[in-house]
């Protein structure tokens, strides 16, 4: 009994057990779904955990296969295509030069041609100079008084080169000087017949490059001397009446007269020969100058005219101006009545005549005088329309005469007693004599800070 007992128990504990282990296994059943999602979610984790080399971190697979051609490019050059790409590379490179060397060149050329421009500009007669405003009065003691005229002066001119100043006079006479270097006499009553001799003296000029100075006399005599040595060359005679202005032709020795007789001539120096007469003023012509160009202007004195002579058209233009005589020509762009009145007071008193006048050449600056003892110097307005008083220079007497140097470094005033033309009025103080003015300017402060 006891072993079917102990067998019983064996056999009964048998289905215990796989009750037991059904029971487990009905129990761990639930559970199976999430351990399986921990393995897949283990797997798929460890598909992105593997080890990534420095070379390709950072990268995704696209880009890789996008940069694997490029890199293949590079690597696969072959030396003709290496060859060309810098052959390309030097060509641009020489484009570049060029073109740098290509924009100095322009620059050099055209401060050249800028230069080149105001050469021919000047030599033209076109070129002007700016320099007025810089002007400043110069001190009473830096002016200069040469005498040596026993009568006024009348006529002066200053060599091209600035080192000598011919003067005339009513005794005569020519003196050259910056240290009275010559003196040639006048005649004496009853030897106007001699192949030298001059009587009283009323206009002179010298050519450009300085080799003859003509003068002009009450005689109705041209005379031509050779500057350098004041030896007598030639007489021109011709006109009717008194010579009262000469004016040689730039560049050239073409000689332009104007007389009492209404006339105007030309005659070749060179060729001590007369070219032609030009009529046209309706009476005594008082002043005449001239440029470069075949072409005079002369003022027409009591006819009221100014007329531009056309030499190489053989026609001529009529100005038209003022209610008084026109006695001096410098421009035909002068329209200030302000300038021809500027010497005399408002009042019943009459303006004071103005005896002469200068431009200096290519520039805006003007000087004036007259017999009220002074000098004005004068700035052009915009457009030569009108004229600006700089400053004013006393000088007692009749300013007969007026020049700018060519440098305009100064001023040059012909003065005396008596009017050159007549003897209306007597200023016993005054001194026969030339005044040499001084032009200073302003300094500049560029120059100023350079010289630092």
């Amino acid at each position: 009994m006891s072993s079917s007992f102990f067998i019983k128990s064996k056999e009964t504990s048998k289905p215990h057990k796989k009750a037991k282990a059904g029971a487990a296994s009905k129990r761990k059943a639930p559970g199976d779904s999430s351990e399986k999602s921990k393995v897949r979610a283990q797997k798929a984790t460890s598909k992105y955990n593997e080890e990534i080399s420095s070379d390709s971190e950072g990268e995704s697979p696209i880009m890789s296969k996008k940069k694997k051609p490029h890199e293949e490019i590079e690597y696969d050059e072959t030396p003709q295509e290496k060859k060309l790409r810098l052959a390309k590379l030097y060509l641009d490179q020489l484009k570049e030069e060029e073109e740098n060397k290509a924009e100095e060149d322009s620059f050099e050329t055209d401060l050249i041609a800028g230069r080149l421009q105001e050469e021919v500009l000047e030599q033209k007669g076109q070129l002007q100079r700016l320099i007025a405003k810089d002007l400043v009065p110069p001190e009473p003691s830096d002016i200069r008084v040469f005498r040596g005229h026993k009568l006024p002066v009348t006529c002066l001119v200053i060599s091209p080169d600035d080192k000598s100043i011919f003067s005339a006079a009513k005794d005569c006479s020519i003196i050259k000087c910056w240290q009275k270097l010559h003196t040639v006499p006048g005649g004496r009553k009853g030897t106007e017949s001699a192949i030298w001799s001059h009587s009283p003296i009323l206009c002179m000029d010298i050519s450009s490059d300085g080799k003859y100075l003509a003068t002009g006399d009450m005689n109705k005599l041209i005379m031509i001397w050779e500057a350098a040595t004041c030896k007598h060359l030639y007489k021109f005679t011709g006109h009717k009446g008194p010579v009262s202005g000469l004016s040689f032709r730039r560049g050239s020795h073409d000689l332009y007269s104007a007389s009492h007789d209404r006339s105007v001539k030309v005659w070749n120096v060179d060729e001590n020969a007369y070219v032609e007469t030009l009529f046209g003023h309706q009476d005594s012509i008082t002043g005449i100058d001239s440029l470069s160009r075949e072409r005079c202007v002369t003022a027409g004195g009591r006819d009221r005219t100014v007329r531009v002579w056309k030499i190489a058209e053989e026609s001529q233009l009529v100005f038209h101006g003022h209610e008084g005589s026109i006695d001096f020509v410098w421009t035909l762009r002068l329209r200030s009545k302000q300038a021809h009145g500027c010497h005399g007071d408002s009042g019943l008193e009459q303006p004071h005549w103005v005896a002469s006048v200068a431009a200096l050449q290519n520039s805006d600056t003007v000087a004036s005088g007259s017999h009220n003892s002074q000098v004005n110097v004068w700035k052009c307005g915009p457009g030569y329309r009108g004229l600006q008083l700089l400053f004013s220079v006393p000088v007692s007497g009749f300013v007969n005469s007026l020049k700018f140097s060519a440098s305009g470094q100064f001023l040059v005033a012909g003065v005396g007693q008596e009017h050159r033309l007549g003897r209306w009025w007597r200023t016993k103080e005054a001194k026969n004599g030339i005044y040499v003015i001084p032009l200073r300017r302003k300094p500049n402060p560029e120059q100023e800070n350079v010289t630092e």
